[in-house]
């Protein structure tokens, strides 16, 4: 029997805006009319859609908008002004209110809309997804965020890669500002919770200090297993137990095997496969003394397919392998059942009473 799963981080409408892809498609038909592009690395590799989802019984997400502002210094991509980014964002959302009217997702944004959604999900119908804002630099000012939370925003997480407006990301230093802080407090006030994936150790240490909300990390893995400040460090993972999180392991391989080359290394070449996933899950089992800090937030659409996945995911379907190998591993049925969806679902009903 296939376990509901919740897979707490998809950039779908990244995919679908960015990257051109028509989620309604076969994954076959998308990577064949991708398949003599080069301008991203995952081209005709990936392992995401709508068909996908509902075979793993997905059927529900946290989806993401995101859109960066660089400074002129700053060689990642992304938007020139905050107004540009902002506007990124709103033709992803502008997506996912058409996929709605097509009948494709569902949003999800409330505990009556959660609980109904769960008493009828059955893999034929809507997909729930719950709105997230990875990386807070489209955010115009602090003031456009209570506008965003009444389109549906529930989640935001203050940085992505690099220096930020709000706060500072992965390879990135340095701490929140002001600005940061404000915006935490806004957030506060709107009840929405605190994504702290990406979050360099400065602005992390210092993001909590400054939160008194509900904090979850949507896909993050362990720094004792790849040491890379884009992971968690052992004092930072035991102080989001502390909060009550739970974290969302992520399949990226270079964040599941030590000395992955981008690029470079395969993931059969690494030995990559899910195994590796729930070595993370047991090393933060062990600091929590239980199974009810972990959950799965694949990112398997975070602009890497195939090539960068564990070599036991063809599709996002595979997600449902994860359920036997935890059992393989010992954990008890109720464990599993946490894993798969439990944990994600206790937190959100805590949030939304």
């Amino acid at each position: 029997m296939t376990k509901f799963i919740v897979d707490a981080h998809l950039d779908l409408s990244m995919n679908a805006m960015e990257w051109n892809r028509d989620l309604r498609k076969p994954i076959s038909e998308i990577r064949e009319r991708e398949k003599n592009l080069t301008d991203k690395p995952d081209r005709g590799k990936g392992v995401v859609n709508f068909e996908a989802l509902r075979k793993g019984n997905i059927g529900l997400v946290v989806a993401t908008q995101i859109a960066r502002y660089v400074a002129p210094t700053n060689p990642l991509p992304g938007w020139n002004s905050p107004e540009q980014a902002w506007a990124q964002t709103q033709a992803q959302r502008a997506w996912y209110a058409e996929m709605e009217r097509v009948g494709e997702l569902k949003s999800i944004t409330d505990i009556s809309s959660l609980e109904a959604h769960l008493q009828d999900w059955t893999n034929t119908k809507p997909i729930g997804y719950i709105l997230s804002l990875e990386g807070a630099d489209s955010l115009v000012t602090v003031q456009h965020l209570e506008f965003a939370h009444q389109y549906g925003l529930r989640a935001v997480g203050l940085a992505h890669y690099g220096p930020g407006r709000y706060a500072q990301g992965t390879d990135a230093t340095g701490g929140l500002g002001p600005q940061g802080k404000e915006l935490l407090k806004e957030m506060e006030r709107l009840n929405i919770i605190l994504d702290a994936t990406h979050l360099c150790d400065d602005s992390f240490w210092e993001a909590l200090d400054n939160f008194k909300g509900a904090v979850w990390a949507s896909h993050n893995n362990c720094r004792a297993l790849v040491n890379h400040n884009r992971q968690f460090s052992d004092e930072q993972i035991k102080e989001l137990i502390r909060r009550n999180a739970v974290i969302g392991g992520v399949l990226d391989a270079w964040m599941l095997v030590p000395n992955w080359i981008r690029g470079k290394s395969t993931p059969r070449q690494m030995n990559c496969d899910l195994n590796k996933l729930i070595d993370n899950y047991d090393h933060i089992c062990q600091l929590a003394g239980n199974a009810n800090h972990i959950g799965i937030g694949s990112d398997l659409d975070g602009a890497f397919g195939t090539e960068q996945s564990p070599f036991d995911i063809e599709t996002i379907a595979d997600l449902q392998k994860i359920s036997i190998l935890l059992s393989q591993r010992g954990y008890t049925q109720q464990d599993i059942e946490n894993v798969m969806s439990g944990n994600w679902l206790r937190f959100l009903r805590k949030v939304w009473a």
